[in-house]
């Protein structure tokens, strides 16, 4: 029955191997056609530019394909250590030229390491014997150019793949299982890659449904011996080797490992320090589908801070995917105390297309009037001439409010080691310069007079603004007298 399940397992990989057409090689060329001929040497010709007139180009980094020349597999140093069955099979493995073969060998092999009587010590060459006879298996893109459940199927009917597969019907307690995960770290030791090659199957197998969490058994067996670690470290070894694959694993990786994922901003950046814009627009999709989570309401904030110095596109990319999340505007608002006019455009962009939607809270008005004035700086009175033509009437009673509280707090010494607070101080002379800012954008406009009169009103007049003359604020605000 295990010789008819391995033959099953494998059948599907192998007629697949056989139907692939032999091509010549045409890279050798004879000495003769390898001449070089400047008389075929010609530019771009007209024709060939109106073809690709319309054409989107994209300048974004697209990983090359390295070309690999094959070199046989070298066991020398390494096989003559192991008893003689399993030295056998390891040669059995070295000879077999079919897929099908080779997934036989290797569940016999398995079946020998688990047996009572094998030595452990010879885990670890075993493990470098199994790591130079499938160095193959790790080249190449892993996921199929069309994903299908056959497909995908196909995909994961490697040798290696047995190892995953057994680890899968296996209990946890069981002592068979932790055997295999010990082959499973030697291999991580020797091919760092077998570590998002088991994600992968762990999301591509019907097999291995609903066992992601194996992942992290196989994780604290490693020397890493920490989830985090040896998460992070396979996303960045599959990013930099396929981004296809990268973005497949990312909705199952985000929801299987949120705590790994969503605290901090590692992943984000590994993901949009790669993907083009078709890929950011198929992880959107995810997130509004349901599929996928990137942020949530206690970290997103950090998070958010810390793309301020990632590369252009991907803060852009960032910003795309965190609003697609429900996440109330409010939440990241106080990150407009960390933004710089010059240092920050993206974020700022970002920011101010979004607030435009947005009806003012008095929140969201405090943070705005808290960015130190700069005559350069156009976002605080850009948004606040939104606001007044959409929103004058809250927009009124917010400055009011504010008004009213910074005119009435006792001038205290500003702590040093608040520095946070220190950020978010609103002062009078800020609220006033931002003021007549609005008001000489407005100077030329039939709205000013309007305005200025409507602001006045909802402030609570004159009255409201007596304490203001004793601060020595009022004359800097001539829309105010």
């Amino acid at each position: 029955n295990k010789i008819i399940q391995i033959v099953n397992f494998c059948s599907s990989r192998t007629k697949m191997e056989e139907s692939l057409p032999l091509e010549m090689d045409n890279h050798v060329l004879d000495k003769e056609d390898g001449c070089y001929d400047n008389t075929d040497a010609t530019f771009s010709d007209d024709e060939e530019e109106l073809n690709n007139k319309g054409k989107k180009r994209e300048f974004r980094f697209h990983q090359l394909k390295e070309t690999y020349i094959e070199e046989p597999a070298d066991i020398t140093p390494f096989v003559d250590q192991l008893d003689e069955t399993l030295k056998e099979r390891v040669l059995q493995l070295q000879k077999g030229s079919d897929t099908e073969t080779h997934c036989e060998v290797m569940q016999e092999i398995v079946d020998l390491i688990l047996e009572e009587d094998f030595e452990s010590e010879q885990m670890s060459t075993l493990a470098s014997c199994l790591a130079e006879l499938f160095k193959s298996h790790f080249r190449g893109d892993v996921l199929p150019e069309e994903i299908t459940e056959e497909s995908l199927e196909e995909s994961v009917c490697k040798p290696v793949c047995l190892i995953f597969r057994n680890l899968c019907q296996m209990q946890e307690d069981n002592s068979s299982f932790s055997v295999l995960l010990d082959l499973l770290a030697e291999l991580y030791q020797k091919q760092p890659k077998i570590g998002y090659h088991l994600l992968y199957y762990l999301k591509a197998s019907k097999a291995a449904a609903g066992k992601m969490s194996l992942y992290e058994s196989f994780a604290q067996a490693t020397a890493l011996g920490d989830l985090h670690t040896c998460l992070m470290m396979d996303m960045k070894a599959c990013q930099e080797d396929d981004v296809r694959l990268l973005c497949y694993l990312t909705p199952s990786i985000y929801s299987e490992f949120p705590d790994e994922t969503l605290r901090s901003g590692e992943l984000l950046n590994m993901i949009v320090a790669v993907i083009d814009s078709a890929q950011l627009q198929e992880l959107m999709c995810h997130v509004m589908m349901g599929n996928l989570v990137m942020f949530r309401k206690d970290s997103v904030l950090n998070i958010l801070i810390q793309s301020l110095d990632w590369e252009t596109f991907e803060q852009y990319s960032t910003w795309q995917l965190f609003l697609v999340h429900s996440i109330p505007l409010e939440t990241i608002i106080p990150i407009l105390q960390h933004l710089k006019y010059k240092e920050h455009p993206e974020a700022l962009s970002c920011l101010l297309l979004q607030l435009r939607r947005e009806k003012p809270s008095e929140e969201m008005v405090k943070m705005v009037l808290s960015r130190p004035y700069h005559l350069e700086d156009q976002f605080t009175t850009s948004i606040l001439r939104h606001w007044a033509a959409k929103h004058d009437d809250l927009l009124g009673e917010h400055i009011k409010a504010l008004l009213i509280k910074n005119n009435s707090m006792p001038r205290k010494r500003q702590s040093l080691r608040s520095s946070s607070s220190k950020l978010a101080q609103l002062t009078l002379e800020q609220m006033l310069e931002h003021l007549d800012s609005l008001r000489l954008n407005l100077s030329n406009t039939k709205n000013n007079c309007e305005f200025s009169i409507k602001l006045l009103h909802h402030s609570g007049g004159h009255n409201s603004f007596s304490g203001l003359k004793c601060s020595g604020a009022w004359e800097t605000c001539p829309c105010l007298l």
